[in-house]
């Protein structure tokens, strides 16, 4: 289990929102950073954190997305309404990989083509799949349009092998408890650690060090942790030079 960094950016700053309610008038954010992208970069980059992830959160993000990869460059994947017409911006700008969610769905519909054609413009090894779900029917479905559209496509072991040929890794967001600092998701987590045969990023919920140690039993070792709002450096009570240095972050990492 790796620790994957993040920076979450809404009109031009970096924060910590609950991302259910994005986009709505009473967005609930739980963070906002005196600092700009290029800070946290730059502490990341220090503690040879790699393979984390910018997510822009609506418009007007692009410059501070943009002054994170040049502080830190392939250090970071970079997500956020992108599409097939402006993935090269950002990885000539410096991201590892270009991860998109809202693009390969049409009418709360997988669109195939569309993954086909995201894979074959940047290459299987540059593209990140977002299947950020919520619980749904029980089991658990993908949302798109901030969360708040259900999707047809389940979260299973069929659908995720089948778009593990397309892409490097996946970013699973479980929107239900994100930004809640409630508990992760650890059904979603088991789930996911026995249907994907590619690295997998999870993200929502954690609070504290137990929550990391759960994480790292239900998911066996194999995937990967996010932690944003629970942090020190987001206002948060987990303090992040001790968590990334947790013994869960050590052993089987992928």
């Amino acid at each position: 289990m790796k620790f994957r960094p993040c920076i979450d950016l809404h009109e031009g700053k970096v924060k910590q929102i609950v991302g259910e309610t994005l986009g709505r008038d009473n967005t609930l954010e739980n963070f906002v950073s005196e600092h700009d992208s290029a800070y946290f970069a730059e502490l990341y980059k220090f503690h040879g954190l790699t393979g984390g992830h910018i997510i822009m959160l609506g418009p007007g993000n692009s410059e501070e997305a943009k002054n994170a990869l040049r502080v830190f460059p392939g250090g970071f994947q970079v997500g956020g309404g992108l599409n097939d017409e402006n993935f090269y911006e950002f990885l000539d700008a410096g991201a590892s990989h270009i991860i998109i969610t809202s693009f390969i769905f049409t009418d709360g519909k997988l669109d195939i083509e569309r993954v086909k054609r995201a894979s074959e413009k940047i290459g299987k090894q540059r593209l990140v799949l977002d299947l950020s779900c919520k619980s749904y029917k029980e089991s658990y479905y993908v949302a798109t349009n901030k969360w708040r559209d259900i999707t047809d496509f389940e979260i299973s072991d069929s659908s995720l092998s089948m778009l593990a040929g397309y892409c490097d890794e996946f970013l699973i967001h479980a929107s239900d408890v994100e930004g809640k600092r409630g508990g992760p998701d650890l059904k979603l987590i088991s789930m996911l650690s026995k249907y994907s045969d590619i690295p997998v990023t999870y993200a929502g919920g954690v609070s504290n060090a137990e929550d990391v140690r759960e994480v790292y039993r239900h998911g066996n070792g194999k995937i990967d942790l996010t932690i944003g709002s629970a942090l020190d450096i987001f206002g948060g009570d987990i303090e992040f030079e001790n968590i990334i240095h947790m013994d869960e972050f050590k052993l089987n990492s992928n």
